[in-house]
């Protein structure tokens, strides 16, 4: 019986004795020197002898089969948002509530994510009947997920990014709706397990969401040229770009795109507060 009980794995076991260290129990083997240790750290209520008790079994430092009562937060099948505590050669760690965290191995990843970042996981059993996670969580998703019915055109929603594809990146939002944003919509590198927030642009007849990073132009175009008049004031009120500057140094420089640029500068030539000349763009005096 004793081939049973491994590490990483969940059991109910009889507890057989007690002791000023905490409880003992059944170890399966008729000999006390294979009773599994629950110590009174790991209990989350007081076990007499005769009880049963679901535990987590994990080695301790010494390499001795171990019981915790601290069990995962999530069953298996289901999914949950948690943090990556450790990454080794072989995979990674993450933290689930039990005492150790359980390993993903490289071919449950998606991405690379490093320690202290959150993921979307899916808790399961592998072949040797141990507990592991995954990354691949697209169909626990779909069933998880709500229509966005009550859903706005406008309305701002913020979810974790639980998949990326060539088309861009797939979100659950708070409301437990899935959020598409497309990849011409990112403004800057975005991984699984990110937090974004983003405005609602299209509603799907599948009951998903379409989302934007960018606020509507009008508003957008404000703070585009608030930017571009704070980095005039910084350079004494002149900069060698304008118009005809590249995308690629705009972008460098204000994090905007060509054509947003254009419209916070048309903005702000509309309203007297720079004018261009020889390539050059100037802070008009107020």
């Amino acid at each position: 019986m004793t081939s049973l009980l491994q590490e990483n794995s969940i059991a109910t076991l009889e507890v057989l004795r007690t002791s000023d260290m905490g409880a003992f129990l059944n170890g399966g083997t008729g000999n006390t020197n294979d009773d599994i240790l629950l110590h009174k750290n790991q209990q989350v209520h007081p076990v007499q002898i005769g009880d049963s008790v679901t535990v987590f079994l994990y080695h301790d430092p010494n390499g001795r089969l171990t019981a915790s009562m601290n069990l995962p937060k999530i069953k298996i099948g289901q999914i949950g948002y948690a943090p990556v505590i450790n990454t080794t050669k072989f995979g990674a760690f993450v933290d689930v509530g039990t005492e150790r965290g359980i390993f993903m191995p490289f071919a449950e990843m998606k991405g690379r994510p490093k320690e202290g970042e959150y993921i979307w996981i899916k808790l399961y059993e592998d072949k040797s009947h141990r507990l592991a996670v995954s990354m691949e969580v697209e169909d626990e998703m779909r069933r998880a997920s709500k229509s966005a019915a009550d859903a706005k055109i406008g309305d701002w929603v913020e979810g974790a990014v639980y998949n990326m594809t060539e088309q861009g990146a797939y979100l659950m939002t708070r409301e437990r709706w899935i959020a598409f944003l497309h990849r011409s919509e990112f403004l800057g590198p975005i991984m699984i397990g990110q937090i974004i927030k983003g405005r609602i642009t299209f509603l799907r007849e599948d009951g998903r969401i379409n989302i934007s990073l960018r606020q509507v132009k009008e508003t957008a175009m404000i703070n585009d040229s608030d930017k571009i008049i704070a980095f005039l004031q910084q350079r004494n009120g002149k900069m060698p770009y304008g118009d005809k500057t590249a995308p690629t140094v705009i972008k460098a420089k204000f994090g905007l795109s060509k054509a947003a640029f254009k419209r916070a500068i048309g903005h702000l030539m509309k309203e007297h507060k720079i004018r261009q000349q020889d390539g050059w763009t100037y802070l008009n005096e107020e």
